[in-house]
């Protein structure tokens, strides 16, 4: 923890709950403080922006309905949003207090991560993005100072209080780029705009940093690095780490590619990738031998001599230079013929000369997602041959569609080359447990637990299921189901009550029992006409639902004089069998 010398906020408390206690980092935007909440007698982080931000009423203005929408999302991998609030001038935020250290922290001491330790990093950190993507929500500002680890081994991202809901993107002041310069997506850069898919650069570029221990691009200024952004390819990590896995490099292509259409379309696509290549990995021990190689031009650490400033800050985006081309192109809705066209206006302008294009080479298209058939012609479009490989179970791609495609999008290939799909099995099939005799709730719960959807209810009489209870599912217990799909509950209704009127007692009692009711016997004088030793009543009437040991009970008819066949209400002796009544 950080500490200075007479912080004038350290001691005070804020709204008349958040004592002040030290002093913890300090941003390009705002300075974190330890503290803790007197209400609810909790630890907490507080976030307070700095004086010029603050006395900004617009930025205030949306620093309070991003912090509303923070505070909405909830998934443990996210530092979560208290409660925001001012006093005195003084605007700031109050978030969950996480113990340890950044993962740029972790960098610092450790140089680079190995590829599954990497992975391991940014597997929470995407599902953390992806749980905000799904709610609407934008970071803004993915890097390693907003990751934490937490000393039990936790990973959570932090700074979504500066976050803001897609749908309102266009509150940034107009010009102006908000977000930490090395890990700015190019549509950032030129026009401000920010989506999922400026999420998923960053993440790139996060992912990049992790493995080789440095930001791809280096200059002497931030809107040097702005430029680089725009008008460079990142290169892919193994030209900096030999020995690096292709599909690692893959990850970082394609996540940093300049086309946004390119990208992954959220963070849940990516991370669904990065999930893939964790499983298709090397042993740990193939990868010992990593080298580095010379890089050309040097690469400068990060933080050292370059001065730039590593925190969130605010560029003016017209003056980052670009071809008029591809400015236009990154403002508008992207397409990939205009993207080419772009490519080739910035090439003729950065080089001064007309390039010779090869005209034997291709870079593979974006398939993934697609039909076959349409992979297929987007294949052809770029004379590359198709051929289908062993299908894969994969959750973030639908049934039949390309969960992936080797080589990878954006690998350079000869004209003619051979492309492998890769079809979605869609998701990995679960066993059905077996709920039978379950209350229904009970059963629900259960489904639920084993990762199935609840159905539909049927309901069927049952001899041996008590009412409300599970007889069955379709499919069966035991047999495999695809996760989306539900499963139908077979819900006992109980046993339908029997009309038990105008049997004799012996035949009322042997459907009964045969049902597994209980009988309690009621007896009336025979009246208008109603036979002696007859059945005149029964309750639950007939048509009822009862369940198995239930109690029924039945109104027969009396019987004067001696008994004839059973009887309930016969007695022995006296001269013979008699009827009681």
């Amino acid at each position: 923890m950080e500490t200075t010398a007479a912080d004038p906020l350290i001691g005070q408390v804020l709204n008349g709950r958040y004592l002040v206690r030290s002093h913890v980092a300090r941003g390009g935007m705002a300075t974190v403080y330890a503290g803790h909440d007197t209400k609810l007698d909790r630890t907490v982080a507080i976030k307070v922006m700095h004086a010029g931000l603050a006395a900004d009423q617009e930025f205030v203005r949306r620093f309070i309905g991003e912090a509303k929408h923070a505070a909405a999302l909830s998934h443990p991998n996210v530092v979560a949003v208290y409660d925001q609030g001012a006093d005195n001038g003084q605007v700031f935020l109050v978030m969950e207090y996480v113990p340890g250290r950044t993962a740029r922290a972790l960098l610092t001491e450790r140089g680079r991560l190995g590829p599954r330790e990497a992975l391991g990093v940014m597997q929470p950190v995407l599902a953390a993005l992806g749980a905000a993507h799904r709610a609407g929500l934008v970071h803004r500002d993915v890097k390693p100072e907003n990751v934490l680890l937490t000393e039990d081994g936790q990973v959570k991202v932090a700074d979504f209080g500066l976050a803001r809901a897609e749908t309102a993107s266009r509150q940034t002041r107009t010009g102006m780029i908000i977000g930490t310069v090395g890990y700015l997506a190019p549509e950032q850069v030129l026009s401000g705009e920010a989506d999922a898919r400026t999420d998923v650069y960053a993440a790139g570029i996060m992912l990049f940093e992790l493995l080789t221990g440095h930001q791809p691009y280096q200059a002497g200024t931030p809107l040097a690095v702005a430029y680089m952004h725009v008008n460079e390819v990142v290169p892919p990590p193994s030209s900096l780490i030999a020995g690096l896995p292709p599909q690692l490099d893959a990850l970082v292509v394609g996540a940093t590619d300049r086309d946004p259409a390119r990208r992954p379309p959220d963070a849940d696509r990516f991370h669904a990738a990065v999930a893939e290549a964790v499983r298709a990995l090397p042993p740990e021990d193939t990868m010992r031998n990593l080298t580095v190689n010379s890089p050309s031009p040097p690469v400068v650490p990060y933080g050292a001599t370059q001065g730039l400033n590593p925190h969130t800050m605010a560029i003016p985006a017209h003056e980052v230079p670009a071809p008029p081309a591809l400015r236009e192109r990154l403002m508008r809705p992207p397409g990939l013929y205009g993207l080419l066209a772009a490519c080739a206006v910035l090439v003729l302008v950065l080089a001064g000369v007309v390039v010779q294009t090869a005209g034997n080479t291709k870079h593979v298209p974006k398939l993934v997602g697609l039909s076959e058939t349409d992979a297929r012609l987007q294949a052809d479009k770029q004379d590359l041959k198709v051929k289908i490989g062993s299908a894969r179970y994969d959750p973030g791609v639908p049934r039949d569609k390309v969960a992936a495609v080797q080589p990878a999008a954006g690998t350079e290939v000869k004209k003619g080359a051979v492309l492998t799909l890769i079809l979605s099995r869609g998701n990995r099939p679960v066993t059905v447990p077996n709920v039978v005799n379950q209350q229904l709730d009970q059963a629900r719960q259960r489904l639920r637990q084993a990762g199935l959807r609840p159905g539909e209810q049927v309901r069927k009489a049952s001899t041996t299921v008590p009412a409300g209870h599970v007889i069955g599912t379709v499919p069966p217990a035991g047999k495999k189901q695809d996760p989306a799909d539900p499963v139908t509950l077979v819900v006992s209704s109980g046993i339908t009550m029997p009309d038990l009127t105008n049997l004799t007692p012996d035949q009322a009692a042997q459907k009964l029992a045969r049902l597994g009711l209980n009988v309690h016997w009621q007896r009336r004088d025979p009246a208008g006409g109603q036979r002696p030793n007859t059945v005149i009543g029964q309750n639950p009437h007939a048509g009822r639902h009862v369940s198995r040991g239930d109690n029924v009970q039945v109104t027969v008819t009396k019987n004067k004089g001696r008994c004839r066949g059973w009887n309930p209400f016969c007695k022995k002796g006296h001269g013979g069998d008699q009827d009681e009544g």
